[in-house]
């Protein structure tokens, strides 16, 4: 039987296309916003129906898509809702993003998860029940309004392949279970998700962070060891109850024989699953920090997952993003702007007379420009004034946004010179620099010489490949809305062994241009 939802156009604006999901939460389908030209979003309508009298229940609805709303605006792992309302049957619906992407549970069916990725997932859906629990003001007063999720669980996560970020994870439904809970028609029974549950709310208690945090305990254990913490005899109501009242959890090391983690991991799992949530961790944020304790100890990678290691030379999504792309470009002579810049700047008294590299903003005939500092010994740079130069560019979201800026200027008598640096993107600067990156698409090569360090003797450029300027406008912009998990120089660290990583490939790709001239790679 066909779907009469198909081709309906819901408030004169959204044509529903497609059913692409039910649940006991709605239905879901996949719609086209004919206001903006058919821009596809997801429509939600909710299994509820707000009959006319009960105004309170359309207001408590108003309050929670706005709720919403404001959520997917604060945090990159909330999935944005952009509108709401309530049909010509009184059935209300939300708007939201419309995203590709698979849901957790899917993965997890499909799939062991690799440690490494299982700490990015986690840490990413931890970001997004921070956000939601450390409330939204929604009052002129400025009153902060907590959100607890009350159904966490596998099917409400969206992994999507992103192209800045890699592998991002988005929580689904905040608020939903709440709203339908207030629903008169539906109070007699439980509503939720039995297997995820914490036994406060399976009591019908007033809940808090903890309870979200109990069924994240839950959700962490089955994406390690592919089951269930608690299996009953029945599906009854009584029969979870009394698993998440007083059973304890199978261990971990007889649902998955195979399974290796650290213990610290093993140890914030079983935490998780308190029976009394003032055993629990008691918020987010403890989670957070035991998580970066566990990816320090490990020395892995945050993002990326074991088995899709970096390789410059394949354009796949990842969080840390490095692609090589050779194309040489035969560099003009000096122009009057370089000549200016070399009379015009003097190296800082504040940094040493050392072998350095840093960034700096510098004004030219052409505008302000991007330039990187780079104090060597003369010889050195008279070694590689004919050279060929290359940039690349590599970037991690979490635990702390972070962008590491390569440039190699490179003789094949001589060999490369690599020049390095780290820009830590929750900045102004590492945020204005970035941006100006990928708006010029290039930047000069100030070189001072450590013998003779109080003018610049040389100036170079080096231009940026346009798929790299948009990466790194995009990055600058996300940098902005991203909630920095841990100290910057974790993720420098996870960079600087991505780094090491790919330098080798690196040269491969400089040596093999077969010429000394002063070609500019870009990356």
């Amino acid at each position: 039987m066909s779907d009469p939802n198909i081709g309906r156009l819901l408030s004169k604006r959204y044509q529903l296309q497609e059913l692409i999901g039910t649940g006991a939460m709605g239905r879901v389908y996949r719609a086209k916003d004919v206001l903006l030209g058919g821009v596809p979003v997801a429509v939600k309508f909710l299994a509820l129906s707000i009959q006319n009298e009960k105004m309170r229940l359309q207001e408590r609805f108003e309050r929670e898509a706005k709720t919403c709303a404001l959520l997917g605006q604060k945090s990159i792992h909330i999935v944005r809702v952009m509108d709401y309302g309530v049909d010509e049957k009184n059935t209300p619906f939300y708007v939201m993003e419309y995203l590709q992407g698979q849901s957790l549970s899917q993965i997890i069916r499909l799939q062991n998860l690799t440690v490494p990725r299982f700490l990015s997932m986690v840490r990413q859906i931890c970001l997004g029940l921070q956000c939601a629990h450390n409330g939204i003001p929604v009052d002129v007063d400025g009153s902060v309004y907590p959100i607890i999720h009350r159904d966490i669980k596998p099917s409400n996560m969206l992994v999507i392949q992103d192209p800045s970020f890699g592998e991002l994870v988005k929580v689904l439904d905040f608020g939903i279970a709440k709203l339908l809970q207030s629903d008169g028609n539906v109070t007699n029974y439980y509503l939720g998700t039995l297997a995820y549950s914490s036994p406060e709310q399976m009591e019908g208690k007033e809940l808090d962070n903890r309870s979200d945090i109990y069924s994240l305990g839950v959700m962490m254990y089955e994406m390690l060891t592919g089951t269930m913490p608690l299996i009953p005899a029945t599906s009854s109501f009584g029969a979870w109850y009394k698993l998440h009242r007083y059973q304890a959890p199978t261990p971990l090391a007889e649902a998955a024989p195979n399974l290796v983690i650290p213990k610290q991991l093993e140890n914030l799992v079983l935490n998780c699953l308190a029976k009394d949530s003032g055993d629990r961790p008691q918020n987010i944020g403890e989670i957070l920090t035991t998580l970066a304790d566990i990816e320090q100890h490990l020395h892995t990678r945050l993002v990326v997952s074991e088995k899709n290691v970096v390789n410059p030379e394949q354009n796949s999504d990842r969080a840390v993003k490095a692609e090589l792309a050779l194309k040489p470009q035969l560099d003009s002579k000096p122009s009057d702007s370089q000549a200016k810049i070399t009379t015009s700047y003097t190296w800082p008294a504040s940094k040493p007379i050392a072998d350095i590299v840093f960034p700096q903003i510098i004004t030219t005939n052409a505008g302000t420009l991007p330039s990187l500092w780079i104090m060597l010994p003369q010889e050195e740079i008279e070694k590689r004034l004919v050279c060929k130069r290359y940039n690349q560019f590599m970037f991690i979201p979490i635990p702390h946004p972070m962008l590491l800026w390569i440039t190699v200027i490179y003789n094949r008598k001589y060999g490369p010179k690599w020049l390095p640096y780290y820009l830590d993107l929750k900045t102004s600067f590492g945020q204005e620099i970035t941006n100006l990156l990928g708006k010029t698409g290039q930047y000069r090569l100030l070189l001072f010489s450590r013998e003779t360090p109080t003018s610049c003797s040389h100036v170079l450029t080096s231009t940026i490949a346009p798929a790299q300027c948009e990466k790194l406008q995009e990055w600058a912009k996300n940098s902005q809305i991203l909630v920095s998990a841990a100290e910057p120089q974790m993720s420098k660290g996870l960079l600087k062994r991505e780094y090491e990583k790919i330098k080798p490939k690196i040269l491969a790709k400089l040596e093999s241009v077969n010429t000394n001239s002063q070609f500019d790679l870009s990356g």
